[in-house]
């Protein structure tokens, strides 16, 4: 053929394989069966081929993956991935209803309820309309560039097309990458063939899917892709409500689900419900519940969020599916804190499409509040679909050969003495391996020191191999010794040792929550970094001092006291210190003074807010000693609006409460 009739009919065979993956994906039509999409890509990869001065990016024939990638970058993300609280009785979804109408003033909202996925969530960013980049959720603030192994998943398109109205400068779409039930078990069919152990279940195998560095095996999984929500957007107009923004979605070519319902009242969101609870079986793939979210953006914006998950949004998961097995022993495994956590191992049960033979036990306490002993038949669910748990015990099936569960008297990894506090049992011994090797894990991840490309496997390869026996000796690894790890090749040992130098400088506060010390999590690091200078002031403090901490209890101020004075707290400081890690705190140089114009003022924002990220201006306001809250009333003394401020601001007004725009809060905040 001449090199023009090539081109055409390369750029006809584009437009006809794109057709094809939108009228699958997201209008439910094929218009062509698999074997005819598989020819015509196949011509168009060879015609692609010969012609390499044609190459384009977006091209259908470039899905099928290029080659392997050496690691992954992590990103974080413009706005917030956040969670979704979870509800299990229709009882608590009407309580959060009536909590939604009087956050909008008594304002009954409309809702939409959408299936909820159990998939992997994932944010695909689109610019001018070309897919620039896919991120996953991570832990909702950073999460691993995926871009390349997306680009092979046909269900997402590489460009948008609509002929209503040209796609934005900025679209970031929200939404869960998940595995069919027939692709699930087409590849556990092979991998039995091929001799390998079987995914656990469709979820695990997608996000080992993902995590796959090789996007050509991404492209032979056969995944899917659905949105559900909205990150970054800029330049898309006329889109108000969730249920428009999903037309415009499918309106561009992105799949959303055809099981979405817009519910006028709560009655018609438990209708859905209830309806749904039916259909899920045969949708294809693992389903596990309903999200119900407000319908308005801008009401949306007036519940706002938790520090974990927004108001205007709930989740409501299905029973979950029971089994009936046998317990045939127990575990007590050491955690970071010196815990030790029972878990039961079981006769394997098929349960919500997965083999489960392990559950969680929880304590001693609710081992002999259920009076479980080995040898019992036991009835097993997952809790959320996730965790397997022991619900109950089928006494009526006992034979007298069961024998009970005792409390251990001693740490079953280093044999040192156990106490107990309630229904929790530890080990107390601040040399145990195993609890080192879990507390080394905490400390190294996102929320604590987040060391890029230092996970789990690595961590217990580290510390097997004698290179990591405290975690002083993680800043002090060299190069030759990482590249004698097995797998390690000299680039991620580069990368690691970047990441480990980049760690060094995050302050006292992520310190802290890192160290795996009892009762001391994020938020408790945080109140003591605001007032402690460095960790010399912290060690230097009384008990008294700890115990006038806000929220510091007795027994956290008790407990913290007696660590940060044992010889082994202070080894890790010194040892810290030495190795050059920063023990300074940037929340005390940030401290507001004892008292200002925000000391004790109940404060409530609402609008979109252009020079201020709203969490952010949260903490800075709490910080001057501001209540921060969700709800105009008359206690209130300020509201800040922004644009679009919604009913608050009427509130406001008619409560005649002080209203603030933003010019004037730049105004009265401290420099």
């Amino acid at each position: 053929m001449s090199r023009s009739v090539d081109t055409r009919r390369i750029v006809e065979l584009r437009a006809l394989l794109d057709r094809a993956n939108r009228a699958y994906y997201v209008d439910d039509r094929p218009v062509m069966s698999d074997s005819e999409f598989d020819e015509l890509l196949r011509e168009l990869q060879e015609l692609e081929a010969a012609h390499p001065e044609l190459h384009d990016p977006n091209s259908p024939a470039q899905r099928v993956g290029g080659q392997p990638i050496e690691g992954f970058r992590t990103v974080r993300h413009r706005v917030p991935m956040m969670s979704i609280d979870n509800t299990y009785s229709i009882e608590d979804l009407r309580a959060w209803h009536e909590r939604v109408v009087k956050g909008l003033g008594d304002e009954a909202p409309q809702y939409v309820c959408d299936p909820k996925i159990d998939g992997v969530a994932v944010g695909l960013r689109y610019e001018n309309g070309s897919l620039a980049s896919a991120v996953s959720r991570g832990d909702g603030e950073r999460g691993d560039d995926i871009t390349v192994q997306v680009r092979t998943i046909r269900a997402i398109p590489l460009t948008l097309h609509s002929p209503a109205a040209p796609p934005p400068a900025v679209l970031e779409v929200r939404g869960e990458v998940f595995m069919p039930r027939d692709e699930f078990d087409r590849i556990n069919l092979a991998r039995t063939k091929a001799g390998s152990p079987q995914f656990a279940n469709a979820r695990n195998a997608t996000a080992g899917t993902l995590k796959s560095l090789d996007p050509r095996i991404v492209a032979d999984r056969g995944l899917r892709f659905l949105a559900h929500g909205r990150g970054e957007v800029r330049g898309l107009t006329g889109v108000e409500t969730y249920s428009v923004l999903l037309e415009r979605l499918r309106g561009f070519g992105i799949p959303t689900s055809r099981h979405t319902s817009r519910c006028r009242t709560i009655d018609a969101v438990v209708e859905a419900i209830e309806s749904f609870r039916i259909e899920r079986s045969g949708v294809g793939y693992a389903v596990d519940g309903m999200v119900v979210r407000v319908d308005r953006f801008d009401r949306q914006q007036d519940l706002g969020a938790t520090s974990k998950a927004p108001r205007w949004c709930i989740a409501f998961k299905y029973p979950a599916e029971q089994g009936v097995t046998v317990l045939q022993r127990v575990d007590w495994q050491v955690g970071k804190g010196g815990t030790l956590t029972p878990r039961a191992t079981m006769t394997p049960v098929a349960l919500a499409g997965t083999t489960v033979s392990h559950a969680t036990l929880h304590n001693i306490e609710e081992i002999q509040r259920k009076d479980i002993r080995i040898g019992d038949t036991v009835v097993v669910e997952k809790a959320g679909e996730i965790i397997p748990r022991i619900v109950r015990v089928e006494t009526g099936n006992r034979r007298g050969t069961e024998t009970p569960i005792n409390a251990p008297q001693e740490c079953p990894e280093c044999h040192g003495v156990v106490e107990r506090e309630g229904p929790k049992i530890y080990c107390v011994n601040p040399e145990c391996p195993a609890q080192f090797r879990e507390k080394l894990a905490w400390f190294c991840g996102r929320g604590q020191m987040d060391i890029d490309g230092l996970g789990e496997k690595l961590v217990e390869q580290l510390v097997e191999a004698g290179l990591v026996r405290h975690f002083a000796e993680l800043f002090t690894l060299k190069r030759d010794d990482l590249i004698k790890v097995e797998r390690m090749g000299e680039k991620s040992v580069d990368n690691l040792l970047a990441g480990l130098n980049r760690s060094k400088s995050r302050g006292l506060a992520r310190l802290l929550a890192g160290l795996g010390i009892r009762h001391i999590g994020s938020t408790a690091a945080r109140t003591l970094a605001r007032h402690f200078a460095d960790a010399g002031a912290l060690m230097a403090a009384t008990q008294e001092q700890l115990m006038a901490l806000p929220d510091f209890g007795e027994i956290t101020a008790t407990t913290l006291y007696e660590h940060l004075k044992s010889p082994p707290a202070r080894e890790t400081f010194a040892l810290l210190d030495a190795a050059g890690v920063d023990l300074t705190s940037r929340e005390y140089r940030k401290a507001a003074p004892a008292t200002t114009q925000f000391t004790g003022k109940r404060i409530v924002l609402t609008g979109t807010l252009k020079h201020f990220p709203r969490q952010a201006l949260k903490d800075r306001l709490e910080q001057l000693g501001a209540r921060v809250a969700s709800t105009v009333s008359k206690t209130t003394d300020i509201v800040i609006a922004g644009e679009k401020p919604g009913s608050k601001y009427k509130t406001a007004k008619d409560l005649g409460i002080e209203i603030w725009d933003e010019d004037t809060l730049s105004k009265k905040l401290p420099e």
